[in-house]
């Protein structure tokens, strides 16, 4: 498994996997992103970008999104390591930090990210805020990592050392006419009646 810069044959690949996942498409370009690759076959197995934003003042600022792992390749650290890469690039392009405006903090806090508060965010930010808000994702609060401070935990690294593509979960298609209930008369612990 390695982390490579996405290639602009693959834009098709990206634009479809941002709409299933409900993930944020502004300012798109395939050359923003990084691709997360099985070397073993070749599958794709997720990505994210970095996205530079200008401001009035001529000081940049640098945010980490659309952030994606294919369901099959999860809970193996392939995030962590498309994130390792975006935080390099940004760090190379002389960034001190990163932003990142998401409803999942918790995972963004295992490498080093902390909440800050949206009154102290760049200008640039505070109106990308209240889009995404809008458009992609309602609970999104900003988080800052310093890019010399950003790590991955070991434990994401040896997983990602053995990622391979598992089988998706089946879907309980279980039915309760199965199980000798009929839902029409059925009553439950709880029902009230009405």
């Amino acid at each position: 498994m390695y982390v490579r810069d996405a290639k602009n044959r693959e834009e098709v690949w990206l634009l479809d996997r941002i709409e299933e996942m409900g993930l944020d498409d502004t300012a798109f370009r395939s050359r923003d992103y990084v691709v997360a690759i099985d070397e073993l076959s070749n599958e794709k197995a997720g990505f994210g970008r970095i996205r530079i934003h200008k401001q009035d003042d001529d000081t940049d600022v640098c945010e980490l999104t659309s952030i994606g792992v294919l369901e099959t390749w999860r809970e193996q650290g392939v995030g962590a390591h498309v994130i390792e890469r975006l935080i390099e690039y940004a760090g190379d392009q002389g960034f001190e930090y990163v932003y990142a405006l998401t409803g999942s903090g918790a995972y963004l806090a295992q490498f080093g990210f902390r909440q800050v508060d949206a009154d102290s965010l760049p200008p640039a930010l505070e109106a990308r805020l209240e889009a995404k808000r809008e458009s992609t994702d309602p609970d999104a609060v900003p988080y800052r990592v310093a890019v010399d401070r950003f790590v991955v935990p070991d434990r994401l690294r040896e997983r990602f050392k053995a990622a391979s593509e598992q089988e998706p979960e089946p879907a309980d298609d279980t039915t309760a006419e199965e199980f000798g209930i009929d839902p029409e008369t059925a009553t439950y612990k709880y029902d009230t009646g009405r």
